[in-house]
């Protein structure tokens, strides 16, 4: 088994609630001898679809899903941590750390789902190298992700950056040397795709490309992430309140059979040309308490 580890990050969270007046009225937490889950997750491919699926496979083995599907990426930890849900599926290991840091919350990862490599996508250029003097890249305004564009940029022989500075800490700040003078506009992670009409290149999702009317496919972007370890920080999980795999162990290991099943794994190897790699034996919460210190540092 793969454990995970990596080093902190730092998050402009505020930017990105969306939906911040969404009514949350699905079903909360259930009785103890209720075989019914509730989960909270964000509106896209990659979660509704493979939790249609999962919800098929739990009803086989007596269990109800209760799902609630929004955009709001800041109430879905808020309603888990004071337990109006029992699980949520939204984001990676990076962002439920430094959320938890910000909001003094302590929500945990149960168990992880896929790895979300993600690229520096261009309607006007077909290769990183012909990307001109001056170009206007478009980068997210949140650390996390914004030091993955910048990171790619540097492997393409295009910026020095401070090899010292981690991922998921990296930022402009660190950039030593612009020879091209690229422009970097940061905007929120979920306008990524469409700021490309505009811009000379942005990075993004390949999610979010594969979702948007943009003329670039997502299984064509100019250069994309390979390094595994270095995605390690962006495995996307299911998480819940602390406590929730021992004191609800049924529901945890209905939840990780479905989610983690060959059904899902094939689901994956076909959405965005199998982009997407599914995390199966990342066992994340056993490391998550090493994982939670190294952002403290």
């Amino acid at each position: 088994m793969t454990t995970f580890h990596s080093t902190p990050t730092r998050l402009l969270l505020g930017a990105f609630a969306t939906v911040g007046t969404f009514s949350l009225t699905a079903c909360g937490l259930a009785d103890a001898d209720d075989r019914s889950i509730s989960m909270i997750l964000t509106e896209s491919g990659p979660f509704q679809d493979p939790t249609e699926i999962v919800r098929d496979k739990l009803e086989d083995d007596g269990w109800t899903l209760d799902t609630t599907y929004v955009t709001d990426i800041v109430q879905p930890n808020q309603v888990v941590s004071n337990g109006e849900y029992d699980v949520n599926y939204f984001q990676h290991l990076a962002y439920l750390r430094q959320f938890n840091a910000d909001y003094d919350l302590d929500v945990e990862p149960l168990f992880a789902v896929f790895q979300a490599p993600a690229g520096i996508y261009s309607e006007r250029y077909d290769s990183i190298d012909d990307l001109p003097h001056g170009a206007q890249i478009a980068l997210p305004v949140d650390r996390a992700n914004n030091g993955r564009g910048l990171l790619l940029l540097h492997e393409a022989g295009l910026l020095d950056i401070d090899n010292s500075v981690e991922v998921t800490e990296l930022s402009q700040e660190d950039i030593l040397d612009n020879p091209n003078d690229f422009e970097f506009i940061e905007v929120d992670q979920q306008s990524l795709a469409q700021t490309l009409p505009d811009v000379d290149a942005a990075f993004s999702f390949t999610r979010l490309i594969s979702e948007s009317d943009v003329e670039v496919e997502a299984t064509d972007p100019l250069i994309i992430e390979e390094d595994a370890e270095a995605q390690l920080p962006y495995t996307v999980v299911i998480a819940a309140a602390p406590g929730f795999a021992e004191n609800e162990p049924e529901k945890y290991e209905a939840l990780r059979e479905a989610y983690q099943s060959e059904e899902i794994e094939q689901w994956f190897d076909s959405y965005i040309g199998g982009l997407k790699n599914t995390a199966f034996d990342i066992e994340v919460q056993d490391s998550w308490e090493d994982f939670k210190a190294e952002g403290s540092d």
